[in-house]
C-alpha cells in the first residue's frame, strides 16, 4: 500500500497519508474498543471505590445477559431479524443493481441513481418519522388500502416488527445497492449474452454467470446491511412496539438511564462479536477476502 501511494503522490505526502489512516483507526476504533472491553470486564462502582479492592475484573456482567432470559430473547431476536432484513434488502436490491448496470440507458441509470439518492439527503430520523406516517393507523397506506377494497378494516401495521423491517429495508437499501451495481458493472455483457444464446434462461444465467460475479458485492452488500440493521436504534425506536424490542434499545437503557456504562458496555462488545462473526460468515459462504470485498 505505502509502495503504491509513494509512486501516486510521493514519500512526504504517503507517509501523510498512512499516519491519518493510523490515526483514524487507533484513536477511533481501537482503543474506544479496548476501553470499552476493560468496561465490560469491571463491576459498576461509585467513583470513591473505582481502584479499590471490589474493583476487579470479573464476568459477571456478561453472564448478566445469559442469565436474563427476557435480554437474552432480545438479543437473539435482534440477530435473526437483522439477518432477516439483510435477506429482504438483497432480494429487493439486486434487480435494481441489475436493471442499473446491464439494462437501463446510462440516461436511465443516471435518473433512477439520482431518484434513489435524493431522499437520503433528507436525516434518517425525519425518513423514519415519514414511514411512521406512512404506516400509521389511520394513515395513506392503510387508507389506499381500504379505497381499493383489499381489506375491511385498518391494520396496524406498527403493532409488531413488521414496521421495523420495513423501515430498515428502506433506510439501508443503497448500502446494499451500490455494492452489488459496482459489481454487476464490470461483468462483460457478451458473457451474459453468450448464456442466453446457448440456452439458458434468465434464472440459470444469473444464477450462474452474473451472481459469482457479483459474489464481492453482494458480501459486502450484506455485510454493511446486516451491521447497521443490528446496530439501528433509531428505526425500531419510532417503528417499534413494546413487544419488538431492539437489543441496543437494551444497551442505550443500560448507558443513559440505568447509569450502568460496565453492564452496556458487555452488551455492546457481545453485539460487536456476533457482527464480527457474520461477516467471517458471509465471507465464507461467498468465498471472498478482504481485499475481493475492499474492491
Amino acid at each position: 500500500m505505502f509502495s503504491q501511494l509513494k509512486s501516486r503522490f510521493g514519500s512526504g505526502l504517503a507517509v501523510g497519508i498512512i499516519g491519518m489512516i493510523a490515526i483514524w483507526l487507533i484513536g477511533l476504533v481501537i482503543l474506544p474498543q479496548l476501553l470499552m472491553v476493560d468496561y465490560s470486564l469491571r463491576p459498576n462502582l461509585l467513583p470513591a471505590d473505582i481502584g479499590g479492592p471490589e474493583d476487579v475484573y470479573s464476568l459477571t456482567n456478561y453472564e448478566t445477559l445469559f442469565s436474563n432470559k427476557i435480554h437474552l430473547a432480545i438479543f437473539f431476536k435482534t440477530i435473526w431479524s437483522s439477518v432477516l432484513v439483510t435477506s429482504l434488502t438483497l432480494v429487493v436490491s439486486y434487480p435494481i443493481a441489475f436493471y442499473l448496470a446491464k439494462v437501463a440507458t446510462p440516461q436511465k441509470a443516471a435518473l433512477c441513481l439520482l431518484l434513489l439518492i435524493i431522499p437520503f439527503w433528507i436525516n434518517e430520523i425525519l425518513r423514519t418519522f415519514s414511514w411512521y406516517i406512512i404506516l400509521a393507523y389511520k394513515g395513506p397506506l392503510n387508507a389506499l388500502l381500504l379505497g381499493l377494497g383489499l381489506i375491511d378494516r385498518p391494520i396496524r401495521f406498527l403493532s409488531g416488527d413488521g414496521g421495523v423491517l420495513i423501515g430498515m429495508v428502506y433506510a439501508y437499501i443503497l448500502f446494499m445497492i451500490f455494492p452489488i451495481y459496482n459489481a454487476i458493472e464490470s461483468l462483460d455483457t457478451n458473457q451474459i449474452k453468450a448464456a442466453r444464446n446457448l440456452g439458458a434462461g434468465w434464472i440459470r444465467t444469473h444464477w450462474r454467470v452474473v451472481m459469482p460475479h457479483a459474489k464481492p458485492g453482494i458480501a459486502t452488500g450484506c455485510i454493511m446491511t446486516f451491521m447497521l440493521a443490528a446496530g439501528s436504534y433509531a428505526v425500531p425506536a419510532l417503528l417499534g412496539s413494546p413487544g419488538s424490542r431492539w437489543f441496543t434499545q437494551i444497551i442505550y437503557n443500560w448507558f443513559f438511564e440505568g447509569g450502568d456504562w460496565n453492564q452496556g458496555a458487555a452488551y455492546a462488545f457481545l453485539l460487536l462479536v456476533i457482527c464480527i462473526g457474520f461477516i467471517a460468515l458471509v465471507m465464507r459462504i461467498f468465498k471472498v477476502g478482504l481485499g475481493d470485498i475492499a474492491k
